[in-house]
């Protein structure tokens, strides 16, 4: 009896997702841990690191929302105003991150990018995430999720991946020093571990996560942790979701390639305008 009421549910699920206006909406909270002490060169007291990590909490913790339907999706970051008088925190190289949409059926994948004043619509590659299943299973909210693993490669500028190299320690097989600065060292890999819930059959999820038979409600990945905070079927009031159309078309391989050379634009000036001013000291 117990499996034939769980057949019907399955059955249920199904058929109410296969409607063609299906619409769902899942909000997301972001948080990377950060540690100060690791990138501090001199002695700081706490109310110092206190204050600049109340600075970089709205780059650490931040709210997405991701519109889906049965195949596609736009992901965004909740858009915040700056408090007035105040500083607005950090941004970290002059990256201005936009909508991430994803078409899981027609493998499409864009994202809108702004960097140093200029917008790139940007392309990923369409191959699908070589998850390992799982018979783990845990509650996140009403919804029962399954457990699934990958490996998956790092961005070359993800700051969540950037870890400082202790002085005279050697470079690790799976790391690579990045030439932003010879300090500054980054995993070539990360284990990713995410929770989706078969109960919302959409192979959807946040970022660009996917892949998996089930939205995906739960991302952990090195520091950073990504988990839904509520899931809202079919809104009243729903989203356009369609391609970005704005920016410069650039693959993801073209667009780092971009950022690479302006940093290092970036790193020369420094080191002239630092030169010279120890220059006129003298």
């Amino acid at each position: 009896m117990k499996s034939f009421f769980t057949y019907l549910f399955i059955l249920y699920s199904f058929t109410s997702f296969s409607q063609k206006s299906f619409q769902g909406k899942a909000i997301y909270q972001s948080k990377t841990t950060f540690d100060m002490n690791q990138w501090n060169n001199r002695e700081m007291s706490e109310q110092q690191k206190k204050r600049i990590m109340e600075r970089m909490k709205n780059m650490l913790e931040k709210t997405y929302f991701l519109d889906f339907n049965k195949t596609a999706s736009v992901y965004k970051e909740e858009e915040k105003l700056d408090a007035p008088g105040g500083r607005g925190g950090f941004r970290f190289g002059g990256f201005t991150g936009g909508v991430k949409y994803k078409n899981t059926s027609s493998k499409v994948f864009l994202e809108e990018s702004e960097f140093f004043g200029k917008k790139f619509l940007i392309s990923d590659e369409s191959t699908m995430p070589e998850w390992e299943m799982s018979s783990e299973t845990k509650k996140i909210g009403s919804y029962l999720c399954y457990k699934a693993t990958m490996i998956k490669k790092t961005d070359a500028f993800d700051w969540r991946n950037m870890r400082r190299r202790p002085k005279g320690k050697k470079k690790k097989e799976n790391t690579e020093v990045k030439n932003i600065t010879e300090e500054i060292e980054m995993p070539k890999e990360v284990l990713v571990t995410a929770w989706y819930t078969p109960q919302i059959p959409v192979s959807n999820g946040p970022g660009e996560y996917w892949g998996l038979p089930g939205l995906i409600l739960e991302v952990n990945s090195e520091r950073t942790t990504i988990l839904c905070t509520e899931v809202i079927l079919n809104p009243k009031e729903k989203t356009t979701i369609k391609e970005p159309a704005k920016g410069e078309n650039v693959t993801r391989k073209e667009y780092n390639v971009i950022v690479k050379k302006k940093m290092e634009e970036m790193r020369e000036m420094w080191r002239g305008r630092r030169g010279r001013g120890r220059g006129s000291r003298r």
